[in-house]
């Protein structure tokens, strides 16, 4: 039978390119109770990644069940995605709002 046209449950399960660093983020999405708009921004978009990709099943399992334990539907957390997106929000802002001058105070130097 040529392998295009084996059932799904004999086709080798595939390997996603960004399994390990996206199975890290998992981790860090399980281990929160009360997450932040980038966590659920980031939740979303992971579950739109693997949403059927033939592989990485543990990952998509845990993703179902960070949805769970955070009290969502589908719906309710892409409406909260679409509402953080349309409020400005952009991954690595906050970290670069925080990050202006270098914090080395001239002031205190003598100068020629």
């Amino acid at each position: 039978m040529p392998h295009d046209l084996m059932p799904a449950s004999d086709q080798p399960e595939q390997q996603h390119p960004l399994y390990a660093s996206d199975r890290e983020l998992v981790d860090s999405l399980l281990a929160t109770q009360q997450p932040v708009d980038a966590q659920l921004v980031d939740l979303g978009r992971l579950l739109m990644r693997y949403a059927g990709f033939p592989g990485a099943l543990d990952l998509q399992d845990d993703l179902e069940k960070t949805l769970r334990l955070w009290g969502f539907s589908h719906a309710e957390l892409n409406q909260r995605c679409r509402a953080i997106w349309a409020s400005g929000y952009r991954p690595g802002a906050e970290a670069q709002e925080q990050a202006v001058g270098s914090g080395f105070d001239t002031a205190d130097q003598d100068s020629p």
